[in-house]
This record gives structure tokens, sequence and C-alpha cells, in this order.
């Protein structure tokens, strides 16, 4: 977890406007907000990136482990009941907070993920079909989930990885200033290694929607230096 305050406190000093009155509050949320995603959906580029490395490099393997380190944290499970019908199973509703589906368990097995050619290539397979010991599920659009064969009952369990909380920095105004309230904050879910990340993240976004090329700037190229050297 990163202390959202701290980000905040260090954002206002590097923008150079201690007063608050450069960045306000709610702006600075709607920024943070953007940067934790933009930092968490990173992740799941760079383990692509890092698992396409050939042979066996150690820095590779190492950053893997780094990466899947930081994710763990927001991986769950969620039992979830089914019929005998063919109809699909709404997971982006049943779970609000749906990022991306990890896998899919019926009973002790573990479904296989298809896509619709195979599922069709399979289905008239004697061979090769969906049977209740060798479940597999599809993903279509908006998270609508397909189980084969379709006589599949009792519940599944969907391991998934969740989307981070929302950050806020929250706040009163009192004398027409707003004043810190931990009371009604929410902090960065992200690994505490990405606070300096989170400061940069947000004065690019800050520089964008203020046309402030300098501030811009200033995000930017820490935030490009963090990046090469998390990559050597």
């Amino acid at each position: 977890m990163v202390e959202i305050n701290t980000v905040y406190q260090q954002v206002l000093v590097l923008a150079n406007k201690e007063q608050r009155g450069y960045i306000t509050p709610l702006e600075f949320n709607l920024f943070a907000e953007q940067a934790q995603l933009d930092i968490f959906e990173q992740y799941f580029y760079d383990i692509n990136q890092f698992g396409r490395l050939p042979g066996n490099s150690t820095s590779g393997s190492d950053m893997l482990d780094y990466l899947e380190e930081k994710i763990d944290y927001f991986k769950e499970e969620r039992n979830i009941n089914i019929n005998n019908t063919n109809e699909f199973y709404n997971v982006g509703a049943a779970i609000s907070d749906l990022y991306k589906i990890d896998s899919v368990i019926y009973s002790i097995y573990t479904c296989e993920q298809v896509n619709s050619n195979q599922i069709r290539n399979m289905l008239s397979s004697k061979l090769c079909r969906p049977t209740s010991y060798n479940p597999m599920y599809e993903i279509k659009r908006s998270n609508r989930l397909f189980l084969y064969p379709s006589s599949l009952q009792e519940r599944i369990t969907v391991n998934y990885i969740r989307k981070p909380a929302s950050p806020e920095w929250g706040y009163n105004v009192i004398n027409d200033e707003a004043q810190y309230d931990s009371s009604v904050t929410t902090d960065f879910e992200l690994h505490p290694s990405e606070e300096t990340k989170l400061v940069f993240k947000i004065l690019q976004l800050a520089g964008v929607a203020m046309k402030d090329n300098n501030l811009y700037q200033i995000g930017s190229t820490e935030d490009n230096k963090n990046i090469q050297q998390e990559k050597r």
C-alpha cells in the first residue's frame, strides 16, 4: 500500500504550488485513479514482455517474480452457482471488481479456456469434446462466460484478478482551504515500491490536462528514467 497523502504532498511540492491552487484535491483524485490504473495495467504488458525473453535470463526471471508478487495482492476467488442451461454466466456483473479471469474450476477439475473456433471443432469431435471431467469455458465480451458441456451443474470457482480500489485523498473544506481527513481517505493499493512512479505519473497527467509542458516534462522524464532502470 502507498499512502495517498504522502504522494499528494510530493506532487504539490514538485508542482511548486504549496497553496494547492494549481492541482486541486478533486483534480488530484482524478489523476491519482488514472495513474494507479496505468501502472497496474502495465504489469501485464511487462509480464508478457519478460516472458518472451530468450533463454534463461536471470534478470528476466527475477523481474517476472517481482511482477507476480505485485499482482498476487489482487488475486481473489468467487464461487458462482450454475445450472444445466446453455446460457452464459455474466461474471462481470457477479464480480463487480473483476479485471481479468485467471482460471475457472469445476468440482476438482480446472476448466480449459477455449475460443469460439476451438470449441466449435471440439464439440464435433468424439475424442476432444468437453465433459464433466474435462470441462471448458469461453469468455466473450463483457466477461460473459460460457461453460461446456452445457449439462454442468453445482457451481464453479472463478479465480480472478480484481481491479484496485479507487484512491481518494479525503478532505474537508475549512476556511476555503482543503484540510486532509484520513477518515474519508482511500490509499493506493499498489506495491510500496510504486510511490515514486505514482508521483511522476500524476504530474504527467496534470501537465497534459492543464496544458503545462514543463509540468508534463518533469513527470515524463522521471517516469521514463524509472522504466529504464527496471528493465536493465
